[in-house]
């Protein structure tokens, strides 16, 4: 951004120039958490009123990442997202720096990043105040092992609860027991080690990544949180593995904040984890880094951010 004299001597800011937007392509999963039907026809009729040429995807649920490929390779000027915390990842990740301008709008179930970015509001309001005002915003990030983030990492243990838990959504309750064993022999072991920033090597039951745009705790926004779990009962894993990122964690004293620009960590097995709420099976060394500008947002100038 540049600046200009003031009479007072000092440097303003130069407001920033609306970016050029012609083309719009749009992605909406009609079977995301918060979408549902009509929502493709909304969005639609909303991005005329502003006059854009709109390309619009409605692919299936299991089509989404083949359309994701084709709407980037449209080569817009601005993609539009509705649909869950997932494809949002997956919109931002394919876009990266230097492809589109990406509005992911609040369709999913939590809805994180949404919010980080437009507020708690509805989609359409958001997709309004985005189209008549937005200004280019750069949106930082994280990457482990290859994998991208935008809101958070959990790496360890706790991460196979979200297989017991998935399995017990689709009312498999066999399977919810044979996960939830295997996720309560892996747990206590402080299987996980490591190092942040050529720091002193550490251990624990978990490693949790968060994105400094959704933390409280990083108001310098230069580096990742990372929150390590050191517990030693099924009462910390449990909070961690279901009630996520949303409670007074910071407080509890088996959790130990530091910050880092990159780091290491390795187990003895495989590491599971969550990224953005997505489950992946790691090597058993990883490393992980932050990422300063991990993808261009469009979103509208002095938004109230969420944190968590």
């Amino acid at each position: 951004m540049t600046s200009s004299s003031a009479p007072d001597g000092l440097e303003r800011p130069t407001p920033a120039a609306r970016p050029v937007i012609r083309r719009v392509s749009a992605l909406v999963n009609a079977a995301s958490g918060s979408v549902g039907v009509g929502a493709a026809e909304q969005l639609a009729a909303l991005v005329a009123e502003f006059g854009y040429d709109l390309t619009l995807w409605t692919p299936a649920p299991d089509e989404v990442a083949e359309a994701m490929r084709a709407a980037v390779d449209d080569a817009p000027d601005l993609l539009i997202v509705l649909a869950g915390d997932g494809t949002a990842r997956l919109a931002a990740e394919s876009c990266g720096p230097d492809g589109p301008l990406v509005a992911p709008l609040p369709g999913g179930t939590l809805n994180i990043l949404p919010h980080a970015l437009y507020g708690a509001q509805a989609w359409p309001a958001a997709l309004r105040a985005t189209l008549d005002s937005g200004l280019e915003r750069p949106v930082s990030g994280g990457r482990v092992g290859g994998h991208s983030f935008y809101v958070a990492g959990i790496l360890g243990a706790p991460a196979l609860w979200a297989y017991a838990r998935e399995a017990a959504r689709k009312g498999d309750f066999s399977e919810t027991w044979r996960r939830a064993a295997h996720a309560l022999r892996r747990a206590f072991t402080g299987d996980v080690h490591y190092v942040l920033d050529g720091r002193g090597q550490r251990q624990a039951e978990a490693l949790v990544l968060i994105n400094p745009i959704v933390s409280k705790a990083m108001p310098d926004k230069t580096a990742l949180e990372v929150a390590a779990l050191e517990a030693h009962s099924a009462r910390e894993i449990f909070r961690l593995a279901f009630n996520g990122l949303f409670s007074d964690w910071r407080h509890d004293p088996s959790i130990v904040v530091d910050a880092a620009v990159h780091g290491r960590a390795w187990a003895r097995h495989s590491i599971p984890c969550i990224l953005d709420g997505e489950v992946h099976r790691l090597p058993r060394k990883v490393s992980f880094a932050f990422d300063q500008r991990a993808f261009r947002a469009l979103a509208p100038p002095q938004t109230a951010l969420a944190s968590v």
